[in-house]
């Protein structure tokens, strides 16, 4: 199993209509990636659509990739693409499930946003995952 020092919140930046292959279609023709940009995306009725094992690096955080976990909710914009938390109670409960689950498991990982992560100039994932999650440090 590899190192993990962190694991990752995201937003996908889509709508939360938006089909987990047209976001697979999107990392493969638009940006070349072979590999997801998550290991998880939380759907809105708070499913959990793995996309790639965690012994696997994704491509969620340039530079840190080898060294964390991705997990995204579908959604973070709004009708004019603008940052949005629009986490549905599911997906909250389900975001939180995951974290816990993986804190566990590597208990000095830090837990943080995409845009906490240094030169990263994106909202993602449009709330402050470091302050939403500060009580799972200690699990």
């Amino acid at each position: 199993m590899r190192t993990i020092k962190y694991i990752a919140v995201h937003c996908t930046a889509t709508t939360q209509k938006t089909s987990i292959s047209a976001i697979q279609s999107y990392w493969k023709n638009q940006l070349g990636w072979k590999m997801p940009g998550y290991h998880f995306i939380v759907l809105p009725d708070g499913t959990a659509v793995q996309l790639l094992p965690i012994e696997e690096v994704s491509n969620g955080v340039q530079g840190f990739n080898s060294v964390l976990i991705n997990i995204a909710y579908l959604g973070g914009v709004d009708a004019k693409n603008k940052p949005l938390d629009n986490r549905t109670p599911q997906q909250k409960a389900t975001l939180l499930e995951l974290l816990k689950k993986y804190k566990k498991q590597f208990p000095k990982a830090i837990i943080q946003g995409h845009r906490d992560f240094p030169n990263v100039k994106k909202a993602c994932p449009s709330f402050d995952a470091k302050k939403e999650y500060q009580s799972l440090k200690t699990i």
